[in-house]
């Protein structure tokens, strides 16, 4: 069986919700609406969910789309989106972060917004012991390029990347360690990079 692509799973999820909520199907135009895609581009990705026999469609009538099968049925592959590994983060000293591509971890989609970017960075020191991040964590971290106070971030200072608590100051940022034995980075030249979303511990 081959694997959805994430707009048939986003495709598939609204069909199934709207039939709960309305006891029939949608139509390829309200597919189209809800999407903010033409009719056919809607009716391509139906055919699709035909074709990977998750749905069953009626001949050439309106609102005879019936589910076979939903994505909770399918393999628990189709649930994991890979989200690209890319070197390491310092929860200590800024260490330069090796900007290559070392694999990927895969993270159930449930735990990640639908049109965002994540990227993932191995943890290295004990700065944000404080916040429960510890060596040896995986930080899994939402690509954006500005923080509100307090949250945790990765920033590019000086060349290196760091994980620390962000807060704006007036005319500088304070990057901010949960570790008292570390002090707090003051930069004018801090690089937001994204914000923390998940933490992956292996025992």
């Amino acid at each position: 069986m081959k694997e959805l692509t994430q707009r048939q799973r986003d495709v598939l999820d609204f069909i199934t919700d709207y039939i709960k909520i309305h006891a029939y199907p949608p139509t390829m135009r309200e597919i189209g609406e809800h999407f903010v895609i033409s009719v056919k581009g809607a009716y391509d990705h139906v055919e699709a969910l035909r074709k990977k026999s998750f749905i069953r469609l009626g001949d050439k009538r309106s609102r005879t789309i019936e589910i076979i099968k939903t994505e909770h049925d399918h393999s628990a592959n189709t649930l994991v989106i890979e989200v690209p590994l890319l070197g390491t983060v310092a929860a200590g000293r800024p260490i330069l972060s090796e900007e290559n591509w070392e694999g990927a971890i895969p993270i159930h989609h449930s735990l990640l917004k639908k049109n965002a970017q994540y990227f993932a960075l191995k943890v290295r020191g004990d700065s944000m012991i404080g916040a429960g991040i510890v060596d040896g964590d995986v930080a899994v971290i939402e690509k954006q390029e500005s923080a509100e106070n307090r949250e945790i971030v990765v920033a590019l200072v000086d060349e290196a990347v760091t994980l620390k608590r962000f807060f704006k100051e007036s005319n500088r940022v304070r990057l901010e360690p949960e570790n008292a034995k570390y002090k707090p980075i003051f930069t004018q030249n801090a690089r937001i990079l994204g914000r923390l979303a998940h933490i992956i511990r292996s025992y």
